[in-house]
């Protein structure tokens, strides 16, 4: 399988500064995007410091241990990227009186082969695009989304209930911050969208899935879609990561590579 991968960030019409960070390291399918939170300029380094440590850290294991040719410990080194990233990000707190409370979602994937190993935390969100139908396959971690696991409130009233951004996980903000990595498999054709809260408060989910459908360039993809964002209104911070995933030539992909030679 063959990945392209497009990253683009928008501050929004309301903020001044931005606080979604978004890395692509396509050397090794990494793909990675964080919406901070804090005071002062905090949200924006809790964001920052997710992708740079976790991209650091999961290269550094990947490249220095030839054992990390299946899923399995793939899953494991992006596990512990994610945990090493928590704990700094809580000790930054801790040194510096300007960060206290600052903390970041998180959604992390790397593509391997024809699979995807995918972890999260808060409501930042991934979607696959596949054929035409859109499906969110990041259950958000916040009040609302509890309450609609019990039953208590639809999916319809929680997209414009109030407080839909209490999170109930976030990076940076407990020590053992829980860490689950899932595997998906991935079909030639799919069509991955990683993204901020900026955009799915804003642009309902029939509107993401027209974008996606109907636009085949991914750089033009992310702008129309952080336009749409805008012109609904923009009231936060916009970050996208778009994955195509394509058929490759019979040859080993650039991580197989990476990781066996």
């Amino acid at each position: 399988m063959n990945y392209t991968f497009c990253a683009k960030t928008d501050p929004g019409l309301i903020r001044r500064n931005n606080e979604d960070a978004v890395l692509v390291d396509e050397s090794c399918g990494l793909a990675l995007l964080a919406d901070g939170m804090g005071g002062y300029n905090a949200g924006e380094v809790a964001s920052g410091m997710a992708t740079t440590l976790i991209a650091a850290e999961l290269a550094r294991c990947l490249a220095g241990s030839a054992s990390l040719d299946r899923p399995d410990d793939i899953r494991r080194a992006l596990a512990a990227s994610v945990g090493l990233a928590n704990h700094a990000i809580l000790q930054a707190a801790i040194d510096n009186p300007d960060y206290s409370g600052m903390g970041t979602t998180l959604v992390a994937a790397v593509f391997y082969g024809d699979q995807l190993l995918l972890t999260h935390l808060g409501d930042s969100r991934c979607y696959r695009l596949r054929g035409q139908v859109l499906t969110q396959i990041t259950i958000d971690h916040s009040m609302l989304q509890e309450q609609v696991d019990a039953g208590l409130i639809t999916r319809e009233h929680a997209a414009n209930a109030q407080g839909r951004n209490l999170l109930t996980r976030a990076l940076g903000v407990q020590a053992n911050a829980p860490v689950e990595v899932g595997i998906f498999p991935v079909a030639a054709g799919d069509l991955y969208l990683m993204c901020s809260d900026g955009l799915t408060d804003m642009v309902d989910d029939v509107s993401i899935a027209r974008l996606m459908v109907h636009e085949k360039n991914s750089v033009k993809l992310a702008s129309a879609l952080i336009n749409l964002a805008n012109a609904k209104g923009g009231r936060d911070n916009i970050a996208v990561v778009l994955i195509r995933a394509m058929d490759a030539p019979d040859k080993p992909g650039k991580l197989s590579r990476l990781l066996v030679g």
